[in-house]
C-alpha cells in the first residue's frame, strides 16, 4: 500500500531477488521452494488488487507498472483511503487502503498530470502548479522563485566556486521550496537533498519530485536521520527565521555540524537581524 502511494500513475515497480526466479534459485538461497512460491504468489495476487500490470519478469528481476488513473482499474479489490490531505503523512499510521489519485476527464490522461522528461521538467511548470492545487501559489509566482534562485546562486559562486568538478558533491538545502536552489546549480556530478520543513507555510515536496529532485520532510528541532559527516555543503535559506520560537538555534547549528563533512562549507542566508542574533 506504501509502494503504490508514492509511486506515481504509469510509474514502475522492479522487484530484484528473492522470490523472483525461485524455481532455480531456492536451493542457493537456502529456503523451502514451498515458501517462495508462496510467497512469489502473494506478491503477485497484491499487485493484481492493487491493479499493476506485469511487464517484464527475467532472471532475478520482475517489473510491474502502476495505473494510470483511478478509472483505469474498475475491478480493483482495494478500498480507498478516506478523504483528507493525501500529501499530509507526518507521523501517520499507515492503512490498508490506496491513496485516490485526482479526478481525470478521460480514461487515457494521466491522473495528477503529466510529467516532462528530465531535464526538461526542471523549469517546466509542475502539474501541481499548473492546476492550482497549491494554495498561494501561481505559475507567475513560481517563475519568479526560479529567477531568484538562479540570481542568489549567481551570487554565491562570486563568493564560493559552488560547481567546480569534485569539490561539492552531497549538497543538502534545509528549507528547499520549490526546489530552485537545487535546479539552480544542477550539475551531474553532485546532488541536492532538498528538505521540506514540517513547519512551512506551504507543502511544495510534490513539486520537488515533479521537478526530477529528490526530497524529503524533517521537523529541524529533532535530529536529521543520516551518517555524521555526510554533507559537503549545506543550504540555510530561512532556516532559522523558520524556527525562531520554535526551538533552540544552538541545537540546529550543532545537528548541521554532525552532518558537515570536516572543513566543508555552510552558506548562511536568511533576515539580517536573525543572523545578528
Amino acid at each position: 500500500m506504501e509502494v503504490d502511494r508514492v509511486l506515481r500513475p504509469v510509474g514502475y515497480w522492479v522487484l530484484s531477488g528473492p522470490p523472483i526466479n525461485w524455481k532455480n534459485n531456492y536451493k542457493a538461497w537456502q529456503h523451502p521452494k514451498e515458501d517462495l512460491e508462496e510467497e512469489q504468489r502473494k506478491i503477485e495476487e497484491a499487485a493484481k488488487r492493487l491493479c499493476w500490470e506485469k511487464k517484464s519478469e527475467k532472471g532475478e528481476i520482475a517489473v510491474w507498472q502502476n495505473r494510470v488513473n483511478n478509472d483505469s482499474c474498475r475491478d480493483r479489490q482495494v478500498s480507498f483511503c478516506k478523504a483528507g490531505d493525501v500529501d499530509d503523512v507526518w507521523y501517520k499510521k499507515m492503512g490498508e487502503c490506496i491513496t485516490p489519485y485526482p479526478d481525470v476527464s478521460g480514461s487515457d490522461e494521466v491522473a495528477g498530470g503529466e510529467i516532462k522528461p528530465f531535464p526538461e521538467r526542471l523549469y517546466a511548470i509542475p502539474p501541481r502548479i499548473a492546476s492550482g492545487s497549491i494554495p498561494g501559489v501561481t505559475v507567475e509566482s513560481y517563475q519568479e522563485d526560479n529567477d531568484k534562485w538562479k540570481k542568489h546562486v549567481n551570487a554565491y559562486k562570486k563568493i564560493n566556486r559552488l560547481t567546480d568538478l569534485g569539490r561539492y558533491r552531497n549538497i543538502m538545502d534545509m528549507n528547499a521550496g520549490f526546489g530552485g536552489f537545487a535546479a539552480a546549480i544542477q550539475n551531474p556530478k553532485l546532488w541536492v537533498m532538498n528538505v521540506m520543513p514540517t513547519i512551512a507555510e506551504k507543502n511544495t515536496l510534490g513539486v520537488i519530485y515533479e521537478r526530477g529532485r529528490i526530497g524529503i520532510y524533517h521537523d529541524w528541532c529533532e535530529g536529521f536521520s543520516t551518517y555524521p559527516r555526510t554533507y559537503d555543503l549545506i543550504h540555510a535559506h530561512g532556516v532559522f527565521s523558520l524556527y525562531k520560537d520554535k526551538c533552540n538555534m544552538e541545537d540546529i547549528l550543532l545537528e548541521m555540524d554532525r552532518i558537515l563533512r570536516p572543513e566543508d562549507a555552510v552558506i548562511f542566508h536568511d533576515e539580517v537581524d536573525t543572523i545578528i542574533n
